[in-house]
């Protein structure tokens, strides 16, 4: 967001708080993917489809859940194991409602990208 010499007003930061927000479930999603068995979804861009600061800040996080997807057939986890994770890479954890729906996100994306189960 530019700044033409005044100050940003409250609108315009809310606003950029919000996208931010936004392009950051984006990029869970997308690591998500990238936390599939190979070849799930195939990218046809060069560039990365992440940042690497949010890829190391979010891909833990994203792995214990498709691992547990994966490996243990789970469709979730306790949310406290996350807030760990969380805590491990970030020195802090999220309140356990967000980390709920973050959790949520990542397991729609992966059932939606490598379905394990029929639908009924």
């Amino acid at each position: 967001m530019q700044n033409y010499g005044g100050t940003i007003s409250l609108k315009s930061k809310i606003i950029s708080e919000e996208v931010d927000e936004c392009i950051l479930w984006l990029s869970i999603i997308f690591i998500t993917i990238l936390c599939t068995p190979q070849p799930t979804i195939v990218r046809w861009s060069a560039t990365p489809s992440v940042s690497g600061e949010v890829r190391l800040q979010w891909k833990g996080f994203c792995a214990i859940i498709a691992n547990a997807y994966f490996m243990r057939r789970m469709a979730r986890l306790p949310v406290k194991t996350l807030q760990l994770e969380q805590m491990a890479v970030e020195g802090q954890a999220e309140e356990p409602s967000i980390v709920a729906s973050r959790m949520r996100l990542v397991f729609t994306t992966l059932e939606v990208v490598s379905p394990q189960w029929p639908r009924v």
